[in-house]
């Protein structure tokens, strides 16, 4: 039996976000791999809507690896980041002459997985 040190991951998910997974997808691209402050600050200053849902998951996820592993802000990056299809909104829209036009509303699910960085 081998004993594995214990795993300094920790993941945050935000499901049915009211907004295009195409549309996150562009920010999410631009955290990856980025330090937890680096992509504090990337976030705070870009000027799409998606930053803010995908701000509020990373600090989520950051507050999950400081209470329930106790690590440092400091050390963490953000080693996966993820948006999935969600669920379709149906709706409809009227029209002319009484009928209706269909509307599709997309929503995404967002994970942010945070891990310590290695001190070497």
């Amino acid at each position: 039996m081998v004993n594995k040190s214990p795993s300094t991951k920790t993941r945050a998910l935000a499901k049915h976000i009211r907004m295009s997974s195409n549309k996150a997808r562009r920010v999410i691209n631009q955290i990856r791999g980025r330090s937890y402050k680096e992509a504090l600050i990337i976030l705070s200053w870009m000027p799409y809507g998606a930053c803010y849902p995908i701000l509020k998951v990373i600090r989520s996820a950051a507050a999950n690896a400081n209470h329930n592993m106790g690590l440092n802000e400091d050390n963490l990056f953000v080693s996966r980041a993820e948006v999935n299809e969600g669920a379709l909104f149906k709706r409809f829209q009227p029209r002319a002459r009484g009928r209706g036009y269909p509307i599709q509303k997309p929503t995404c699910h967002i994970i942010i997985v945070l891990e310590e960085e290695e001190k070497i």
